[in-house]
């Protein structure tokens, strides 16, 4: 005989219950996706110098140096105090800033990402002895707005580039719990440890906390390619970018390029990205061209390479000078390939590889106000000494996005801890449109 299960039953609300992890007292859970990853059970403590409060955050990992939180996260915690006399009140605030300064004439821009303060206890003729334990939470917004465009909340990141022209670049969030008491020494301005205000005193406990949004890719990645007498054998999973490398004699002919990328272009920044290489033309041009090929035993850098490339752009003022955007970029080598021969034929050469991500790469693309961070493949041929080459430099761009989870069959651990941030959205497929400066923008490689 089968039963069926009917949702709970909820008291007359005014509006939507509020999300809880756990089943609250009214609610029963009826089912449980297996492997969900459970919602950490340690807790971030900082205390006072005095040893008088603490600011404690739960639902985090043990053994962190800062707490951390993702998208769709509540900030929880509690102000605990062992001196509770004299305090007239609490009150508890998280903020997070946009910096950007632009080096020499370029000014700088700061842009508040989110604020939000609470006021946990204040003293009155009715309550006037403050409760030792004071709980909070904060629901970190989805997007913030600066001059009329809206934005996804911005991870913790921050990048610079020295020199004139340069830029600093940061985005950080804190936490800070105020304690209000009156200021035995009125005159006193502020301190190490807290500010006055008028004739108050504010002891001030903060600490900075890790914004780390999720992502991960809406498809695994694709099955390697085969090939065949004509060379790789084109799958729906996979897109081909076409390009030539230009001889520079008559008698040479031009070769064709083909590079073949997964059709999504995102990728898990933890996983080493796929991709194959043809090379077609005349036996003539593909052996004059082998000691620039992608395995060839060279000392140095190679001639043939693919990397992943990130270019963090700053535009503080937002200006045009002759038509030309004033805005300062750098773009560094996030991720180097390695190849292997795939197979040959009298008119190709086919090459597999894996474009290996660095470890340092935490943070996925985004848009914040004046600071953008985009990522994509460079395909280039880029000979020692150029003008002693038979064949002309090449450079290729394909824009690819990056993500911070892997790609999973069911799902399985993501959305199962909002409240600490696994949540994981899917990022859209990147435009070309939108790395066409890349293609002209100077490397750092």
């Amino acid at each position: 005989m089968s039963t069926t299960l009917s949702p709970p039953s909820y008291p007359d609300f005014l509006r939507s219950p509020s999300y809880t992890v756990e089943p609250q007292h009214h609610e029963q859970r009826i089912a449980l996706g297996q492997g969900l990853r459970p919602r950490p059970s340690g807790q971030f403590v900082k205390e006072s110098k005095s040893r008088g409060a603490r600011l404690r955050l739960h639902a985090q990992e043990d053994n962190i140096d800062l707490p951390v939180y993702g998208s769709a996260s509540s900030v929880e915690g509690s102000i605990e105090l062992t001196k509770p006399d004299g305090i007239t009140s609490v009150e508890v605030k998280i903020d997070g800033r946009l910096r950007l300064h632009e080096l020499a004439a370029g000014g700088m821009v700061t842009v508040k990402v989110c604020s939000e303060t609470i006021l946990l206890w204040i003293k009155d003729p009715s309550n006037s002895t403050c409760p030792m334990a004071l709980d909070f939470r904060f629901s970190l917004p989805a997007t913030f707005v600066h001059a009329d465009n809206t934005y996804p909340l911005p991870p913790t990141y921050d990048v610079k580039l020295d020199g004139l022209p340069g830029f600093t670049a940061a985005i950080d969030y804190n936490v800070t719990a105020s304690l209000v008491k009156p200021n035995p020494v009125p005159l006193v301005k502020g301190s190490l440890f807290g500010k006055s205000i008028g004739n108050m005193w504010a002891s001030i406990l903060s600490t900075p906390f890790v914004y780390h949004p999720r992502t991960r890719p809406a498809v695994p990645l694709p099955s390697p390619l085969r090939t065949n007498r004509l060379g790789f054998i084109l799958e729906p999973e996979w897109k081909l970018y076409e390009s030539q490398i230009t001889s520079r004699h008559s008698n040479t002919a031009d070769i064709k390029t083909k590079l073949y990328i997964p059709a999504s272009r995102i990728f898990c920044m933890s996983q080493p990205i796929p991709f194959h290489l043809t090379l077609e033309s005349s036996a003539y041009s593909l052996a004059a061209f082998l000691p620039y090929g992608p395995t060839a035993n060279l000392i140095g850098k190679r001639a043939t390479r693919i990397q992943l490339m990130r270019q963090a752009t700053v535009d503080v003022r937002h200006a045009m000078i002759s038509s030309t955007k004033t805005d300062i970029w750098r773009v560094d080598n996030i991720g180097e390939a390695s190849f292997a021969h795939a197979g040959d034929g009298p008119t190709w050469v086919a090459f597999s590889g894996k474009i290996r991500i660095e470890d340092s790469v935490k943070v996925a693309a985004f848009k914040a106000g004046g600071l953008s961070i985009k990522d994509c493949i460079l395909f280039t041929f880029s000979p020692v000494d150029p003008a002693k080459s038979p064949f002309v430099p090449l450079r290729q761009v394909v824009p690819a996005r990056l993500t911070t989870d892997v790609w999973t069959a069911d799902g399985t651990g993501m959305g199962a801890n909002l409240t600490n941030g696994s949540e994981c959205s899917i990022p859209s497929t990147p435009e070309d449109a939108e790395y066409a400066q890349v293609v002209h923008g100077a490397y750092a490689m």
